[in-house]
């Protein structure tokens, strides 16, 4: 190996650490919900249009994940499931992280705003800052916090409705309902069992605040109501008969996994993993249904 290929070799740990201040998974979410959204709202998108929400979107989601991480990083250093993030483990310094997340979100605002529409601009920098200013100082003082980080964690789908429409109509309100209820039963199933680890880190959930009894009630009440969203979403006459079928067997087959899973660590887990295979068939019933 030469002192080139070397030097290369050696940056690779450098770019990969500052990919993942982007968090891409979840990066990749909130793409997959914005395009379901582009898709599914009424008239025509073109490709120039689709591009710039979805490089927008991008640049604004991981401008939220990289400053969140700078945020937490002492937070993460407390706990087993993040310490290992470039910051807490010091493969980077905190300073490349803000710089990093303030320049995709100056670059992702005005590109959302300009190449997309005003709108869609404002509902990104809304995400972006109730995530980072709300959301995360949040987290430390009240359970409650997870509600208000299921905002901008469902704007996705509504960002993709606004950037065809250019308008918050009930259809893309709809979407976003379905996204928001989506993420509490999730976040609490995390937190169920890892209630030690955030504990740890001095962040408050409802396992750790309220008990197990409290929680599986808020589940199962968001989990209902996140249903009862998805079944609007056809009412609405976004989607068709054979999506409002699937939303129909897979909701039912989601509530009663949850029903059965909910009474142990080991069952909020399998809940966790159900969970992440639910949202992705629910949108390809929709994104299917749309183009039949």
């Amino acid at each position: 190996m030469n002192a080139r290929t070397a030097s290369a070799a050696a940056r690779l740990p450098a770019f990969a650490d500052i990919v993942a201040l982007a968090k891409p998974r979840i990066t990749l979410l909130v793409l997959v919900t914005a395009l379901g959204g582009l898709v599914l709202a009424p008239g025509a998108a073109g490709a120039g249009l689709a591009v710039a929400l979805l490089v927008g979107t991008a640049m604004m989601v991981g401008s939220a994940n990289a400053l969140n991480m700078y945020l937490e990083r002492e937070v993460d250093a407390r706990m087993d499931r993040t310490r290992d993030r470039p910051l807490p483990a010091g493969r980077l310094e905190p300073g490349v992280a803000l710089a990093f997340g303030a320049g995709l979100g100056l670059a992702g605002a005005p590109l959302l705003t300009f190449a997309v529409n005003p709108l869609t601009g404002m509902l990104g920098v809304i995400a972006l800052l109730s995530y980072v200013m709300v959301y995360t100082p949040l987290k430390a003082r009240t359970p409650a916090a997870v509600w208000v980080g299921a905002v901008p964690g469902a704007m996705g789908p509504l960002l993709g409705w606004t950037a065809a429409t250019g308008s918050l109509d009930a259809g893309g309100l709809a979407l976003f309902a379905v996204m928001f209820f989506w993420q509490i039963p999730h976040f609490h199933a995390i937190a169920t069992f890892r209630t030690d680890d955030y504990r740890r880190a001095g962040l408050k959930t409802l396992p750790g605040e309220r008990g197990p009894r409290a929680t599986r009630r808020e589940m199962l009440a968001a989990l209902v109501a996140q249903i009862v969203a998805t079944l609007a979403v056809a009412a609405l006459g976004v989607s068709g008969p054979a999506y409002l079928v699937a939303a129909v067997a897979l909701g039912a087959g989601y509530l009663g996994y949850a029903l059965a899973s909910l009474h142990t660590d080991a069952g909020a887990r399998r809940l966790f993993v159900a969970s992440l295979v639910y949202l992705p068939l629910l949108f390809a019933a929709l994104m299917l249904d749309g183009q039949l």
